[in-house]
Order: C-alpha cells, then structure tokens, then sequence
C-alpha cells in the first residue's frame, strides 16, 4: 500500500488521530510510520519530521504523511561506527544504505542509524551512492557539518576509492576528465591488480571533484564499468564494487591532518573469497 496525505487541521487534535482518520490507516500502523521518518509537521515555519505520536497538534497546522508499506517494511543494515570524535563521527556505510532519508521514511539511512545510535543530533557533511559503501562522516552539531562540509566543497580534502572494474585495465595515475551534466569532472585512476581468471581489474580512484555518479560514469566511458552496476554496465550477483576507503584532510575544527582508512577486515574488494562477476 502507498498513500499520502496532506492536511491541514481545522481543529487541535492529537497526532496519531488525525492522521489514522484522515488516512484510515490503524493507529498502530500510523505510530510505526512517524518512529520510521514518513511523517512530517510544520514547526516554526519549517516542514520538519514528526515522529511523536501522542504530541498535540494546533489548529492550523499543516500534517504530511507518506505511507509506503514496502518502504516501512525494509530492515537496514547496521552500519559501524568506527571512530566517535565528539563533534562528528566516522562511519562505514554499507551497501545498499541511503545516507539520508527521504520523505517516506529514513530508518534505512545512516543519518537516522547514527542520530539513534549515539542518541545525538547528526547532520549530513556528505553523500556517498545508496549502492556504493565506505567512509563517511556524520556531524553532530551545525558548525561542524558546516565547517566539514566546506571541506568537501573546496576540494580541499582526499577522497580515495577502490574499485572492481569489468576488463583487464593497465593505468598508472590516468586522468579522466569528460564533463558529467556540462560540468568540469576529474578522476584520476591507477591498477592496483588484474584477475585473468574472471577478467576484472582492482583500481584505486582518487576524484578531485564530486559530481554524481562521477566514478561510476567514468569507468563505464572508458570501457570498463564497475563491477555491478545496474545503471551504467551489466547485472551482476554482487553488489556494486565501489568503495570508499580514504579520507584526508586538514580538520578545520582541531587544525590537525585527519587520515582515514577503512579497516582491512571491512573491505570485501580485496579479500581472497570475493565472488567472481556473473552476467
């Protein structure tokens, strides 16, 4: 079932009730869906999630909801916090996670995941591919997400990735610079091994900008797209082989050089059991 509602009360009511009237959806379905993110209220001019139940809502107010059950029924995966460093924190994101949430949900993203884990408010610093895994930052207060997100934004920080390509690429520091969407795009890439066997390469990717789909899109021009992507290559049994494993950057909150890597034990690129591709 996928339904949304978007009312304006008339009358103060308790939130669960006006939205299971309006809705006609059950009291106990409409609570599991404000706990997972898909409803929202306007407060203090700002259209912003409401997940309390039993809050009383004034006349006037304008109430969203966004029921999507397939949505609400989706089970996350646990992410891993690997460092809490106060006012942000390192993550790997896994396969398949959002980074944030949309409007019909957010308890499969790993904004929501760290905000409940570390019982803080969390604040995007950066987006990372639903299909792709990796490091990422999660802020938890605004000028941090401020200050880390200018990093990002100025080019200042080093975002390495490791990908699984289809073909046999010999490269050493190639730079590929097609636009993406009419804009300036810049990967730089370099083997790091082949695999005859199954005819797949191990590459390491440095970007030096970050448009979307950026790595995904320049492998598949060149001919050798990543390893499980539906998008822009061919259907695999894996999931996409994209990685982020490296952050460096000078952090603008303690002034001291920042170097992230992810674990070893985390990165399935490289381990010896990884699945050979299947068309």
């Amino acid at each position: 079932m996928r339904t949304s509602i978007d009312l304006t009360l008339e009358h103060t009511k308790i939130a669960v009730d006006a939205l299971s009237e309006a809705s006609g959806l059950p009291k106990q379905r409409i609570k599991d869906a404000m706990n997972k993110g898909a409803c929202w209220w306007t407060h203090k001019g700002k259209q912003v999630r409401l997940r309390k139940a039993k809050r009383e809502i004034r006349a006037g107010t304008r109430l969203q909801l966004f029921y999507d059950d397939v949505v609400l029924g989706r089970k996350p995966e646990n992410p891993d916090c690997l460092e809490d460093r106060g006012r942000y924190s390192v993550w790997f994101k896994p396969h398949g996670m959002l980074a944030q949430g949309s409007q019909w949900g957010d308890h499969c993203s790993l904004l929501r995941m760290a905000e409940t884990e570390l019982r803080r408010d969390s604040f995007l610093v950066h987006r990372l591919d639903a299909d792709a895994a990796g490091l990422m930052l999660i802020a938890h207060d605004p000028k941090a997400a401020g200050a880390l997100s200018q990093c990002f934004a100025s080019r200042t920080i080093t975002k390495e990735y490791q990908a699984r390509v289809r073909g046999l690429l010999q490269a050493q520091d190639r730079l590929i610079d097609t636009p993406i969407d009419g804009k300036t795009a810049a990967s730089r890439v370099t083997t790091l091994r082949t695999e005859e066997d199954d005819e797949t390469s191990l590459l390491r990717v440095n970007i030096e900008t970050g448009r979307k789909h950026q790595i995904r899109k320049h492998l598949a021009g060149i001919g050798h797209p990543i390893v499980g992507d539906r998008l822009y290559g061919q259907p695999a049994s894996v999931s996409l082989q994209l990685l982020a494993v490296r952050l460096e950057y000078d952090c603008p909150l303690t002034r001291q050089r920042i170097r992230l890597c992810l674990p070893e034990h985390l990165n399935s690129l490289t381990k010896s059991d990884q699945g050979a591709p299947s068309d």
